[in-house]
């Protein structure tokens, strides 16, 4: 692919760009990763990432070990080849492709301050100072102009969690606090006593401890989990956590507790646990994430109803299968499901149905996630997030217990979802109310109270989105619109048509050559003629990506099934599922569930 050299702001920073060679193989994060509110002080060196994600600090050096022996086990259950749970094999030619402990790529060179991994965007103003400026959106609501419900963002996180973990890691060094992220004097939220030195703790992504040595080794982050759309939010990335998660008595089901929900960690795998004074009190599900929001553990469980759902019927079907090849074919068919549904149904309410080129057939190669895609571009969901997650009952009003503000929806998911119809009002919230519309500003509960209140575990993840990809060294936005064939913005005017937008970019940046790339691409007018919720930049990187996990992916459903299997399929959406699963009938939610209805029994949520 054809890269350009873009320009920076200082000469010496461009000399050293032109000596990089043409690709690296680098990085991204996830949703946003950090601690808690703090000062700069010592004690602060050994927290862990803002959700408190418990990990295996063996598992880079295990898969190093892996890459290297190169002799790798291809699965198989009745005759058939299966995917490995980690990844490996999927690609015959390199067989690390899309595997675990990948290193992220790029479709642009890094902008590293220093060419080798020192964070970008050093001469721009705090990543906080900018949220504050640019993406505060404070009591107003902007509801999307295309019907598209709360089921676009809450798919689009829990594909997010399929693809992309690249979780922040304290640096215990004596700097390793050098990238917190400065609160501006008298910040109404995180410093209202005015201090004047407050900080939101920032941790670096995960990369790879021999990256980041010189110009031609620069620093390159990791992808802890497989880059297939392989369910792996599911099953898990590892055979340890998929056998965790397994009954193991020959029915091919997946565990559960009572109710037909997550099964707890009581085994202490690795997890985010958040605040919980208790980690055993959380679910464990494929994805370390699961706990994160209730209406994100309610996709957990509904999918892991519904392999069990396949389980069963393969069962009766196929008795003479073992408890290994029922629970193979139940989890090819949730996995088949899934990339309908992503392909089907999300993709085109998110960017508009003729984006996506059309699939001819499976094409070897590598479908690592793009710095571009996971640091930027796909943080879009942020946007579209509404304070509130409804409950509706069965006739469409409030439900018992009413509706859950969003900053009190985080790492609570068993106190909320405790019992088998738990899920129903949740669900039917998402499909009821319209999600935000897709731009520069975000809630309150996501810029001010994420995980909690300012001080006591909140924070800002605008914020966080802007200083992770200084962190990853994305490319400024005017650079990646060179890089993507559309030309450099000259003014304000060209990114946006509203002046109130224009200004505020005007006011954080002061040239249209230093906004950060996540800034511009939400600053963007959508491409509404296109159907799309997206502006080009984001759009273009959007599709590349997702793109290269269909055509890459030698197990794609519409190759991997039978012509029997993919008949049963014909029909499938989020809604026959959801139907499947809970007690929500045909006529509480839309066919299509992406989309709310206008009116939904006698009550509007265009919040």
């Amino acid at each position: 692919m054809l890269l350009r050299v873009y320009s920076c702001l200082k000469w010496v920073d461009h000399m050293k760009k032109l000596l990089l060679p043409a690709v690296g193989a680098i990085a991204v994060a996830m949703m946003a990763h950090s601690s808690a509110l703090g000062e700069r002080d010592d004690e602060r060196d050994d927290q862990q990432s803002s959700q408190n994600i418990t990990r295996d600090d063996e598992a880079q050096s295990k898969a190093k070990r892996r890459d290297r022996q190169r002799n790798w086990r291809r699965p198989f259950s009745r005759g058939r080849e299966v995917r490995s749970f980690d990844g490996i094999g999927n690609n015959k030619l390199d067989p690390t492709a899309g595997a675990t402990h990948q290193p992220f790529q790029r479709l642009m060179l890094n902008d590293y301050s220093d060419g080798i991994g020192a964070m970008a965007g050093t001469l721009r103003k705090s990543a906080r100072e900018i949220s504050n400026i640019v993406v505060d959106q404070g009591e107003r609501t902007f509801p999307n102009s295309h019907g598209t419900s709360d089921f676009l963002w809450q798919w689009g996180q829990f594909i997010d969690h399929d693809i992309t973990l690249g979780d922040g890691v304290a640096d215990p060094g004596p700097n390793g606090r050098d990238f917190d992220i400065p609160v501006p004097m008298g910040d109404p939220y995180f410093d209202p006593a005015g201090a004047g030195d407050r900080v939101i703790p920032f941790n670096r992504a995960i990369s790879d401890p021999e990256s980041g040595t010189d110009l031609e080794n620069p620093r390159r982050q990791i992808n802890e989990i497989t880059a297939w759309i392989d369910g792996s939010m599911v099953y898990g990335s590892n055979e340890d956590r998929a056998a965790a998660l397994r009954t193991h008595d020959g029915t091919g089901r997946l565990k559960t507790s009572r109710g037909a929900l997550l099964p707890f960690n009581t085994d202490n795998l690795p997890n985010a646990n958040g605040p919980a004074p208790d980690p055993a009190k959380l679910f464990l599900a494929g994805d370390v994430r699961a706990n994160e929001q209730v209406g994100l553990a309610t996709m957990h469980t509904l999918f892991m109803r519904e392999h069990n759902r396949w389980a069963a019927r393969i069962a009766r079907q196929r008795p003479h299968f073992s408890g290994d090849d029922i629970y193979q074919a139940a989890r090819r068919m949730v996995i088949a499901e899934i990339q309908i549904i992503t392909y089907k149904e999300f993709l085109p309410a998110l960017i508009g149905r003729d984006t996506m080129p059309r699939y001819r057939g499976y094409q070897p190669g590598n479908p690592a996630m793009m710095a571009e895609f996971s640091g930027a571009a796909y943080r879009f969901g942020h946007s579209a997030i509404n304070t509130e997650l409804l409950r509706l009952n069965k006739a469409g009003e409030e439900a018992n217990g009413g509706d859950l503000s969003l900053s009190n929806a985080f790492f609570n998911a068993p106190e909320i979802i405790n019992r088998r119809n738990a899920l129903d009002p949740i669900l039917r919230g998402l499909a009821a109310q319209k999600s935000q519309s897709i731009d520069v500003v975000i809630v309150d509960d996501l810029r001010n109270f994420l995980f909690g209140p300012p001080g006591a575990g909140g924070f800002d993840l605008a914020a966080l989105n802007i200083q992770r990809g200084r962190d990853l060294g994305l490319p400024s936005y005017n650079a990646a619109r060179e890089a993507l064939g559309f030309g450099r913005a000259s003014d304000f005017n060209d990114i946006s048509s509203d002046p109130a937008i224009q200004q505020a970019l005007y006011a954080a940046y002061g040239s249209v050559d230093d906004i950060d790339l996540w800034v511009g691409g939400l600053s963007e007018d959508p491409l509404e003629d296109e159907g799309s919720q997206l502006g080009p930049v984001f759009q273009e990187i959007v599709s590349r990506q997702f793109t290269a996990l269909r055509d890459h992916d030698r197990f794609w459903y519409e190759r991997d099934l039978t012509r029997a299997e993919r008949a049963m399929l014909k029909h499938v959406t989020l809604a026959r599922i959801i139907h499947a699963n809970t007690g929500i009938s045909v006529r509480e939610i839309p066919r299509n569930v992406f989309y709310v209805r206008k009116k939904y029994n006698h009550r509007t949520y265009d919040k």
